[in-house]
């Protein structure tokens, strides 16, 4: 199927489904934490069987890292490619994240929530690791038009998004544990990183 055929009736009801049971997860497990959270609360809340669920994830902690990441991978990517073309790379991103600093009021206490409940047990963590990658091929895809003369294995579009994700964490531990100005912590991260043209 190409990219401009609409999705089919059946792949938008799965992708809703998957965005539903995400956003059961990370909201009860938010509210109650991942140990007293069970597969069978969250898929309560998310309206569907528990069979349905484990269709769809393998773990609660599964569930949780998409709940609590893909909405913001949604958000990152969206900034990044309203950025105007002729923007080298980094500087996109610099604009990307400028913008997305704005919202950042309206966000402030969901951000530390999510901070605090990704850091809250090991496994929940290694998830969300894995979520970051998902982050940076993303990001990667974004960016590679952005270089000059992008060849197919050339590293700059994963290091930089690399790069970024690894920023945005060490701005959100600082935060999370000195408190500050979120955005400008990103801000000042982002502009110490440095990729060949």
């Amino acid at each position: 199927m190409s990219h401009s055929e609409p999705e089919s009736l059946a792949v938008r009801k799965r992708r809703a489904t998957y965005a539903r049971i995400a956003a059961s997860a990370a909201r009860l497990v938010g509210a109650q934490g991942i140990a007293n959270t069970t597969v069978d609360q969250i898929a309560a809340d998310a309206e569907v069987a528990r069979a349905t669920f484990f269709r769809y994830y393998d773990t609660k902690e599964s569930a949780v890292a998409e709940g609590v990441t893909g909405p913001w991978l949604t958000l990152v990517s969206d900034a990044i490619a309203r950025q105007p073309d002729h923007l080298p790379a980094k500087d996109a991103l610099v604009a990307a994240f400028s913008e997305l600093a704005g919202q950042f009021p309206a966000y402030h206490d969901q951000i530390r929530e999510l901070a605090r409940l990704t850091r809250s047990s090991p496994t929940l963590d290694a998830w969300t690791t894995q979520a970051y990658q998902r982050y940076e091929h993303a990001i990667a895809e974004l960016l590679a038009p952005r270089f000059a003369n992008v060849e197919a294995r050339d590293p700059r579009p994963r290091l930089l998004a690399a790069l970024v994700m690894a920023a945005v964490r060490i701005s959100l531990d600082d935060w999370i544990d000195q408190g500050g100005d979120l955005p400008e912590l990103i801000h000042r991260a982002l502009d110490s990183i440095s990729i060949g043209p």
